[in-house]
């Protein structure tokens, strides 16, 4: 007979559409433990999903660009196939992968300058091609706000306040941001147990 603690980590497998025999050292440990995060960590990533201020579509390409910043391959499986199960096309999966990795970019130049406060290189140009910005696939609104929780995921305060500034003039409200903020953070939270 299966233990809640059992039950949770297979329901979790589940909703991630992994194999229940898959095992991941985290997520073994917690099971092995009774630990009560595992249900806690399911709950936070089932409500950060059903946001009520994104599409599901929208949730899992938040959640795949999150995966593919955090280098998570059993998580960037999985949401990329939710994606495409509710509705995403191969283009926009590949965006939100994109996304991950011009912000991974723009984050550490835009961090350094920040950090560094010099004139100097507040001149420099960046030099760095952000073609896929102006006509992305996803529309302009939602490649701001994945552009804004990838951001915030790799700590640019410069890039948080230009993103969240953009999305807000594209008409978004507070409510759809902090949720994508929610998806990003949840999901950088499982990638430390699904690894």
């Amino acid at each position: 007979m299966l233990t809640a603690t059992q039950e949770t980590k297979i329901d979790l497998l589940k909703d991630l559409g992994l194999p229940e025999e898959s095992t991941y050292p985290a997520l073994e440990k917690l099971t092995e433990t009774e630990s009560r995060y595992l249900r806690d960590l399911r709950v936070n990533l089932k409500s950060a999903l059903g946001g009520e201020a994104l599409s599901i579509k929208e949730a899992y390409l938040l959640a795949l660009s999150a995966a593919a910043n955090e280098e998570n391959e059993a998580l960037v499986k999985a949401f990329e196939a939710k994606a495409l199960e509710n509705g995403a096309e191969l283009g926009e999966v590949a965006e939100a992968i994109a996304c991950a990795s011009l912000l991974a970019t723009n984050n550490i130049l835009y961090r350094f300058r920040h950090f560094a406060g010099k004139e100097e290189y507040e001149q420099q140009p960046a030099r760095i091609k952000m073609n896929i910005m102006m006509k992305p696939v996803l529309g302009k609104e939602f490649f701001e706000l994945m552009s804004l929780a990838i951001s915030a995921i790799n700590g640019c305060e410069r890039c948080v306040t230009s993103h969240e500034a953009s999305v807000m003039q594209l008409g978004t409200k507070e409510p759809r941001i902090f949720d994508a903020i929610r998806v990003a953070a949840v999901v950088v939270g499982l990638s430390k147990i699904i690894k």
